[in-house]
């Protein structure tokens, strides 16, 4: 595909983000860094048993993002590759943290690709304070009384703490 010099280039990073963590945040303030417009594709995931709605998930993506503003998060569902197009975006960005994520996310990438042969998929590295912060954990570390707070910022904070109060 050939594309203009100046065309602006809008790039999608996509997950459940329940709940969206300092490593998401990472990949996607340095995404923003390198392309026009990043969107946060917050996948409805009904596949999921998720701890936050949909609506819930895009606040605090933007809440968290709020400083960013060619970042938008928006809901997707269904296949990547379609909602991409969508957006006349060009690029899929994807985190990794492990040689286990390199394995995954390179499976899924040769599939989009195969898919939608006009979009690239673009990896960053989480960086190294990071790396170890996976949302998984930390709705486990929540849900248990642990601090999160090294973990998810301030408006991530806030929501899992007023998840864990309607519990009590």
């Amino acid at each position: 595909m050939s594309r203009s010099v100046n065309a602006a280039v809008t790039a999608v990073y996509s997950g459940t983000f329940d709940p969206l963590s300092l490593g998401h945040e990472d990949a996607i303030r340095r995404a923003a860094q390198m392309f026009d417009q990043v969107i946060i594709a917050v996948a409805k995931a009904h596949h999921k048993n998720t701890m936050f709605t949909l609506d819930e998930r895009l606040a605090m993506a933007q809440a968290a993002l709020a400083d960013c503003p060619n970042v938008k998060a928006l809901p997707f569902d269904g296949l990547i590759v379609e909602f991409v197009r969508a957006q006349n975006a060009q690029v899929i960005v994807r985190g990794l943290r492990s040689v286990t994520d390199f394995d995954y996310e390179t499976q899924m990438a040769g599939m989009n690709r195969h898919l939608a042969p006009e979009l690239d998929t673009v990896f960053l590295h989480t960086s190294a304070q990071v790396q170890h912060i996976s949302s998984t954990l930390v709705r486990e570390i929540s849900k248990l009384g642990g601090d999160v707070s090294g973990l998810v910022s301030t408006p991530v904070l806030n929501a899992l703490q007023g998840k864990a109060a309607t519990k009590h």
